[in-house]
């Protein structure tokens, strides 16, 4: 049933997936191939995939297309490994040619992209970024590095502090929907895996990179509008025996903000490094793969959280994350074995007064997670069945959130001690069965989850996916799936100035439904997605505005929380241009009194436009725009308290790029228009943002 199947017919699929140990649910023993175009940036993906034997491609400039024509390939969408042909759950997938040429700073710009996903900003070049999908919270998301859970269970604000900078990256993959048996907790409406590009190995360990034995080093500068500058480098370190390899990365930025305080001085300026590193070795029947990273950032926070009751504008923040992990895999007979360790460590200072700690004391948080998974699937009579389980440990000390601790903990550094705490254990375990047809696909399968926050009973939650292949051009696919979500320390413990968490707070739960279609008509592709979400005690914070001076913030569980929306997405070649348009609408069902106001699950993006124009004026000279429209639903208070609707706001970006093989020479303009927009109420975002650089590869 599984023997390789050679396709002659022309397929679309996206380059550079070929043989990545790091794909989404590689840990599954899976890759990722996506046929349907959400993303305005992917303007030229070509077509080049995975097929059951290592590929080697030529090696090309940086904005050629590339294509080839594989046998069957490997992609992802359930727990265990399926051909392209047979999928059954569609993956959004950002291309690391796309991702280099796009005019952005830092991974979180680049997901504005995305048509599915709402990216909104406290701070610019990724110093603070909440991003959700679906009309859900920045809490609901679960993104991975390399496959691995990376969220930060004190609060979904640090989900996106990142070790790895864009050049580390070779893509990202999108899944949108909860997807409670593939990735357990926390995917409660999709999720984000960062793939990055691993280093090469020996021929005798393994298949050679595509061009990595060419650009042993890479390096960009850039600078621009507020005082901008960064610097990055990158090494693939050569491999010193058989079957290892490896490579490291190191950058710095630093920025004097796009605003002041009401002094004068500096609130919205920025700083930050990240080093990061990871190897790898393989040999017959074994495969290792590790990664070590660190993000170190300080950041003006100017009016992040301010509220009427408390008019701060000279807020500041200071975050360190670090992250390694293990990963092997190995065959057993029939059964596929991958075990997974993994830690993830995330320190951060807040300052209600920039450094005035006598007017409100510094709040320190630390959590450290532990995780150990395996994951396993196997071939038999009766088509092919998954199975695995995780333990993750979540470790809270802090200096205002949990429950009194029986030992106190120095804080390094200072003369305080962390005298708050929460630890809990989550475990989970799962089984899925795929049974493949001529036309048909389904998989089907269940997690089971319990945690030791509440005395949690074991829970169960279900899913199940269908596609149907109608001829060369046609596929329609449906699901159902469903997913569960602890609430954060934050939110059960979270209470200073205007703020009031309840510790009581039930998890949340997700139900949905989705149904789509794509049309392939090469090199023309186009996609139609509608879907359901019925989420049970969803998760909140909200403000009576009623009650005047005496209005705080409070945490609640909506009861019930019905969404519906529809994506729709178009890929257009015309000569040696692309053109790309996706649109994304949903509608929530529920409604807050008037005098309520809610901070994060009912302000969703109503209406979001995202389109794309690549065009080489000559061959080495390349344009890029981007269009952006976006309105959103919910309102937010002003300094006075009183109630504001959100504006639609249309922000128009633009990048100018002369390539050649070893080097490109860029001009960027975010917000070319110098549109005036908030994501947050209280936050004004930047106007127009001048950056220059240069790239070089050695």
């Amino acid at each position: 049933m599984y023997k390789p199947q050679f396709n002659k017919r022309h397929v679309l699929v996206f380059h550079q997936f070929g043989n990545k140990g790091w794909s989404l649910f590689s840990c599954l023993g899976r890759e990722v191939v996506c046929s349907v175009l959400s993303v305005a940036t992917l303007t030229y993906a070509s077509a080049e995939s995975v097929s059951t034997q290592p590929v080697v491609s030529d090696t090309v400039a940086i904005g050629t297309a590339r294509e080839q024509l594989l046998d069957e390939v490997s992609v992802t969408g359930s727990r265990a490994p399926l051909t392209k042909s047979q999928a059954a759950r569609m993956v959004t997938v950002l291309e690391r040619a796309d991702i280099q040429q796009a005019p952005v700073q830092s991974i979180n710009d680049l997901l504005k992209y995305a048509v599915g996903v709402d990216v909104r900003q406290r701070n610019p070049l990724g110093a603070q970024t909440d991003v959700t999908m679906r009309g859900g919270t920045q809490e609901q998301i679960i993104v991975l590095l390399n496959g691995i859970n990376i969220c930060d269970p004190q609060t979904g604000h640090n989900t996106m502090d990142l070790p790895v900078q864009l050049s580390d990256i070779q893509r990202i993959e999108v899944l949108e929907g909860p997807a409670g048996r593939i990735y357990g907790t926390s995917s409660l409406v999709g999720a984000i895996n960062i793939v990055t590009e691993r280093g090469a190995r020996s021929e005798e360990g393994g298949a050679r990179s595509e061009e990595r034995e060419t650009r042993i080093v890479k390096a960009q500068i850039e600078g621009g509008s507020y005082g901008y500058a960064s610097v990055s480098a990158r090494l693939q370190l050569p491999p010193y025996r058989e079957g290892w390899g490896g490579s490291a990365s190191a950058s710095y930025t630093r920025s004097d903000g796009y605003s002041r305080s009401k002094t004068g001085g500096l609130n919205s300026d920025f700083s930050g490094a990240k080093v990061f590193y990871q190897g790898q070795f393989a040999d017959d029947g074994l495969r290792l793969d590790w990664h070590f990273g660190l993000s170190d950032k300080g950041w003006g926070s100017a009016t992040a959280y301010a509220s009427p009751k408390w008019q701060a504008d000279d807020q500041y923040e200071h975050t360190t994350k670090l992250t390694a992990a293990l990963r092997g895999s190995l065959q057993r007979g029939s059964v596929r074995l991958q075990p997974t360790v993994y830690w993830t460590q995330h320190q951060d200072r807040y300052e209600g007064y920039r450094g005035r700690a006598d007017l409100l004391k510094y709040n320190y948080n630390r959590t450290d997670v532990v995780g150990l998974s395996l994951n396993s699937f196997f071939d038999w009579r009766l088509g092919r069945t998954a199975f695995g389980a995780e333990v993750r440990n979540e470790n809270l000390l802090s200096g205002n959130l949990g429950e009194p601790l029986a030992r106190q903990h120095h804080i390094s550094g200072t003369d305080r001690y962390y005298t708050l705490g929460l630890n809990r254990t989550n475990m989970s375990g799962f089984v899925e069965h795929n049974v493949l047809l001529n036309q048909l696909t389904v998989s089907a399968g269940l997690v089971v989850v319990k945690n030791t926050w509440a005395d949690m009973d074991w829970s169960l939650y279900p899913g199940i996916d269908a596609s149907l292949r109608i001829g060369s051009h046609w596929k329609l696919h449906a699901s159902y799936n469903t997913s569960l979500r602890l609430p954060s320390f934050t939110e059960m413990y979270y209470k200073l100035q205007g703020y009031s968490a309840d510790p009581h707070l039930k998890p949340e739960e997700m139900q949905a439904v989705e149904v789509g279609a794509t049309l392939n008509l090469r090199p023309s592709t186009f996609g139609l997605v509608l879907w359901h979400h019925h989420g049970r005690n969803m998760i909140d914070w909200v403000m009576d505005t009623s009650r005047g001076d005496e209005a705080v913030w409070q945490s609640v569980n909506h009861t019930r929380l019905n969404s519906v929306g529809l994506e729709i997405s178009g890929q257009l070649a015309i000569r040696q241009s692309r053109v790309n348009i996706s649109y994304s609408y949903i509608h929530q069902e529920k409604d807050l009194e008037p005098q309520m106001v809610s901070q994060y699950a009912l302000e969703y993006l109503r209406h979001k436009l995202v389109a794309g124009v690549h065009h080489p004026i000559i061959p080495q000279l390349l344009l890029h725009l981007n269009l952006r429209w976006q309105d959103r639903v919910g309102q937010y208070t002003d300094i006075d308290g009183s109630a504001c609707d959100y504006s639609p706001y249309a922000l128009v970006d633009a990048r100018l790029s002369w390539q050649q093989p070893h080097y490109e020479l860029y001009v960027e303009s975010n917000n070319l228009l110098d549109t005036s927009y908030r994501d947050y109420g209280l936050v004004p975002q930047p106007g127009r943002w001048l950056i220059g650089g240069i790239r070089v590869s050695l």
